[in-house]
């Protein structure tokens, strides 16, 4: 049976897998927290996984008592049962998982992800899960698991026949010599056998240790022969380092997971055959590895070079570039200096006009104003967040272009210059609207988030939005220098600043998704004029400013005073 270990966060969740059968708990992934998309991935995982079965890390604190990120996770836990009908969820006790993760990943590698120490904390507490699976087992096998009920089954009773009295005639002496010396010869067997068990025990604790000891010894060989054959060596710059060079390796029809895994270690890409199977098969990857001629680094771990032969041979020139939905410019364009590219040419090809560059890019830029303000990148709200594979020889003007063309496609897919219009709102404004709603709620609660947006334009009251407060912050004091603390932030005089200004922002505050687009053009059929997030992760509504003030004393007791 396959188990799903998922170390919740409120920004990622580290994913890692386990077979109850071969009881060792593998990293395997990170998912963004994206408004709920995370769920759909989640399911994705478990579907690949053919699987139904989840085990959460559940915090604590040094008492032992559960924290408000114990109550983030069972959250957490009721929205996954909504969203994967059937999912089987159980709760793993766990503390200092990141730090034990930290501290494996150090000894592993020298440079790593964070993403990284989440799905390794993942493994961490699954595997004590599954460590455990004697006394999981009977709530994994038994039906009445998910109920909650118990299973017992009564032991058979033993009768014991009470022992006769013995009776020795006065006259027999010799008799009761010779049953004495039966009752010391008992009594010495019985010592004897004593000791005997008293050896046995020792032996088979003996054999017992050493087992362990070579399962912990197995186990420390396993993931390190997961580990690249020249691990820690960064290959970002890799021109000069022998280490970095690229190996052609090919698959050919029929191979054999057992072929591809020698063939691998022969040409020195793995450690081990026999490790890259096992780690294949346990992943349900075996089957999947497709034809096709390759180029992989001794830098690559096992489980990147798996990615690779089951997507399919990839040219090494071309990289994937993700933009997120929610994301802004500003991280957008540090991503891209990770990928290489040079700060110079990112900011020029950012402030640069796109108009006529294509018919789709003007159809997206035509209610746009044509001037720059108050700061704001002038492209902010206007890429699409996607995955993308582009050349390492392709202009930074190319991926702006292309995700600029997917946000057209968009657009037009779902006729929201039309939709946008029946609510007297442009394009650019609807993206702009749509952009502050993709910040202040996940994907279940758009709909009502926008309508409250919509109630307060027409009513003429400020949004009161905290998240186009902090994109004005962002503008004219980053790093919280000059107004260090939310009274003097809320006091902004800036149009950015919907707590102090009406109506809406001068543009976009990051690059709305679809669901948030879609939210907009079609926003629920409700009255509300006030919404918060509450302190468990739910969004509370309310008609009237009281009903709203008593939201917050009931719910917003802590995120309500988080610093701006």
């Amino acid at each position: 049976m396959k188990l799903i270990g998922l170390d919740v966060g409120t920004r990622r969740i580290g994913v890692a897998v386990a077979d109850s059968s071969v009881r060792i708990a593998v990293p395997k992934t990170t998912v963004v927290v994206n408004n709920g998309l995370e769920f759909t991935e989640i399911a994705r995982i478990a579907r690949a996984n053919n699987t139904s079965w989840f085990v959460l890390g559940m915090p604590r604190s040094n008492s032992g008592n559960l924290t408000e990120q114990s109550k983030y996770v069972k959250v957490f836990a009721k929205s996954l049962a909504a969203a994967i009908p059937g999912a089987k969820i159980r709760f793993q006790d766990e503390s200092l998982t990141s730090v034990e993760a930290e501290n494996r990943l150090k000894s592993r590698k020298k440079t790593y992800r964070k993403e990284e120490i989440d799905a390794e904390a993942a493994s961490i507490f699954l595997q004590d899960f599954i460590d455990n699976l004697s006394t999981n087992a009977k709530e994994l096998k038994s039906p009445a698991a998910s109920t909650g009920s118990k299973a017992t089954t009564a032991a058979p009773r033993r009768r014991t026949e009470p022992a006769k009295d013995l009776k020795i005639p006065a006259k027999k002496a010799p008799a009761a010599t010779t049953a004495t010396r039966r009752v010391k010869r008992a009594d010495h067997d019985t010592g004897k056998s004593t000791h005997h068990l008293k050896k046995l025990v020792i032996i088979l604790g003996s054999i017992i240790g050493g087992l362990a000891i070579l399962a912990i010894v197995a186990v420390f060989w396993y993931n390190t022969s997961l580990k690249p054959v020249y691990d820690g060596v960064d290959c970002s710059n890799a021109e000069g380092n022998s280490k970095c060079d690229f190996i052609d390796f090919s698959v050919k029809d029929g191979d054999s997971v057992s072929r591809v895994g020698d063939n691998l270690e022969a040409s020195g890409i793995i450690r081990n055959s026999f490790v890259f199977q096992f780690y294949m098969r346990s992943n349900n990857m075996d089957s999947q590895i497709k034809v096709g001629d390759y180029q992989f680094r001794r830098t690559m771990s096992v489980e990147e070079i798996g990615k690779q032969l089951i997507t399919g041979a990839k040219n090494p020139n071309v990289f994937s570039f993700t933009i997120l939905p929610g994301e802004r410019i500003k991280s957008i364009k540090a991503k891209l200096i990770e990928q290489g590219y040079d700060k110079v040419a990112i900011d020029a090809a950012f402030a640069k006009n796109y108009r006529g560059t294509s018919d789709k890019i003007d159809k997206l830029l035509a209610s746009a104003p044509t001037t720059n303000q108050y700061g704001a990148e002038p492209l902010e709200g206007f890429l699409f967040g996607d995955t993308y594979e582009f050349y390492k020889t392709d202009s930074v003007e190319k991926i702006i272009t292309t995700s600029m063309e997917a946000m057209w496609d968009v657009v037009e897919g779902n006729d929201l210059v039309k939709k946008f219009e029946q609510h007297g709102l442009s394009l650019y404004q609807g993206i702009t609207l749509a952009s502050i709603v993709q910040k202040e709620a996940k994907t279940l609660d758009q709909p009502t988030v926008a309508q409250v947006f919509y109630s307060r334009l027409k009513d003429g009251i400020v949004l009161g939005s905290d998240v186009t407060l902090q994109y004005a912050l962002d503008l004219v004091d980053p790093e919280r220098t000059t107004y260090k603390d939310n009274g003097a932030a809320l006091e902004l005089d800036n149009p950015y600043n919907t707590r102090h200004s009406a109506g809406l922002t001068p543009g976009p505050i990051c690059n709305p998704g679809v669901s948030a687009l879609l939210a907009v053009a079609n926003p629920s059929d409700t009255s509300y004029l006030y919404f918060l997030t509450g302190d468990d992760g739910v969004m509370y509504y309310g008609y009237t400013e009281a009903e709203h003030n008593q939201n917050i004393v009931n719910h917003c007791r802590d995120l309500c005073n988080v610093q701006l």
